[in-house]
């Protein structure tokens, strides 16, 4: 009588059905292998560019600006006065302008970018959604320059009427650049919320959850990397903005007196300065390097917006490991 093992072992001698028929897959054409190489080494080279463009531009700016740094004292190039024809390059109430401008766009953007984006990726139906998204997409297609002429003719008379000493202020700044930066804000902060798992909002409302709490307890903090990256965006789009900005806030180089009435005041911004008087300066000169020393400042700014934007998601990031959130 066989045992069980030697059942087994009988039954392992066996060949496979269809081993036979099994044959080794054939190689990849060697003319596939050389376009998937053409097309690693495509799109290494597109980082590896990206990269040196930036270098290059700050580069540039600090061979342009650097001279500035070397001829003018750092007190006096920090100074409170922006007068060139008497050689003054005081950049302080153009930093001052620049701040004043881009925190009022954000106080206004912000929050009601965020609860826009809020209403339409939670509460919103779908029919309504379908409407609303791609006329807020479109928003983003309008030319600064014609929202710069739509806030001069039509925003600025407004200002003044309700008590401005003259409608083109910081305030008047402020509203264009949030109204700018609302389209980038929306879009990916509605990006950022449709991302979250929809197991997360199923799990928080059988746990008898209300879609507020769900919203506010479970989604946002889900999604809070894309929402900062969203704010970040809408702040970089704030800063950077020029031609608008240029034709609403007045242009005078100033710092404003301390207080809630200083988004009433006339102001110039850094990125407006340099659009102003770039066509204007003799290459070369002490003006022109001032000018490029503006694009330094301008540069480190946007550089540091952007690290503690990395600094924020990447926080969250390692939280989310350490089992945190």
């Amino acid at each position: 009588m066989a045992t069980h093992a030697d059942t087994r072992a009988h039954t392992d001698t066996k060949p496979h059905k269809g081993a036979a028929e099994q044959t080794p897959p054939a190689g990849r054409p060697f003319w596939a292998k050389w376009f998937e190489f053409l097309i690693e080494r495509l799109i290494g080279a597109a980082g590896v560019s990206a990269i040196l463009f930036v270098a290059l531009i700050f580069f540039f700016l600090l061979r342009e600006g650097i001279p500035t740094f070397l001829q003018v004292p750092l007190p006096q190039l920090f100074g409170s006065r922006w007068y060139p024809i008497e050689g003054m390059f005081g950049l302080w109430p153009l930093i001052v302008g620049s701040i004043l401008v881009t925190a009022g766009a954000v106080i206004m953007a912000v929050p009601l970018g965020l609860i826009t984006a809020i209403y339409l990726g939670e509460i919103a139906p779908q029919w309504q959604r379908e409407i609303l998204k791609p006329l807020i997409e479109v928003l983003a297609g309008i030319p600064s320059i014609v929202l710069g002429f739509l806030g001069w003719v039509a925003l600025a008379p407004l200002v003044q009427r309700l008590g401005a000493p003259t409608g083109l202020t910081a305030f008047t700044g402020s509203l264009i650049l949030a109204y700018m930066s609302l389209p980038t804000i929306i879009s990916i902060s509605e990006d950022a919320l449709y991302a979250v798992p929809k197991e997360y909002r199923d799990g928080a409302l059988a746990i008898g959850a209300t879609q507020w709490q769900t919203i506010w307890r479970v989604v946002l903090p889900a999604a809070r990397s894309g929402l900062v990256i969203a704010v970040m965006l809408g702040i970089g789009r704030a800063v950077g903005e020029t031609m608008a900005v240029m034709m609403v806030t007045g242009n005078a180089a100033n710092v404003p007196a301390f207080g809630l009435g200083m988004f009433f005041e006339p102001v110039r911004t850094m990125t407006a300065t340099i659009a102003a008087e770039m066509g204007e300066v003799a290459r070369g000169s002490l003006h022109y390097n001032v000018l490029f020393a503006i694009g330094i400042v301008l540069f480190i700014i946007t550089f540091a917006i952007n690290s503690l934007a990395g600094r924020l998601v990447g926080g969250q990031a390692s939280r989310r490991k350490r089992g945190q959130l």
